[in-house]
């Protein structure tokens, strides 16, 4: 797994702060700066995740980022699934040379180790809404920053 998932997830919980505060979209720019890359890699990010209907894009002057769903129907595991490629574990990249007799033994049993981890993840994320995550992220604020007061 790369930074992808996280910086998704920044961008996704950037959208669910402002969809609770009633404010308008937000730009790439704005999020690029949030994570500190470049707009670039913040739009091909939206991308993915609009293709999975998880936000929605416009364009022009008041044109900028905004939730497609609720944050309650949005899971950790949307996001994952929406910009992750590939398997979160490399495989040997051309197998274990032909006359090896462990090789095959080890390359099956951490198949099984592998997708058992997968599962793991993938049901982990899943039991978490953006809603949750806000509301942690919002507490974890809280307690670093006693005077602030909510928003929204």
């Amino acid at each position: 797994m790369n930074s992808r998932f996280t910086m998704a997830a920044h961008i996704v919980a950037m959208l669910a702060k402002c969809s609770a505060k009633a404010e308008g979209p937000l730009t790439s720019e704005v999020m690029a700066r949030s994570i500190q890359t470049n707009p670039v890699v913040v739009r091909r990010l939206l991308g993915d995740l609009a293709r999975s209907g998880l936000i929605e894009t416009k364009r022009g002057a008041r044109g900028g980022v905004t939730l497609a769903r609720k944050p309650e129907a949005i899971t950790l595991r949307d996001i994952y699934e929406s910009v992750e490629e590939g398997e979160l574990f490399g495989r040997h990249p051309v197998g274990p040379a032909p006359d090896c007799t462990i090789g095959p033994c080890v390359a099956e049993y951490l198949e099984g180790v592998f997708g058992r981890a997968e599962a793991a993840l993938k049901k982990s994320l899943e039991g978490t809404t953006v809603a949750q995550m806000s509301e942690d992220l919002e507490a974890r604020f809280r307690a670093l920053n006693p005077s602030f007061e909510k928003s929204g």
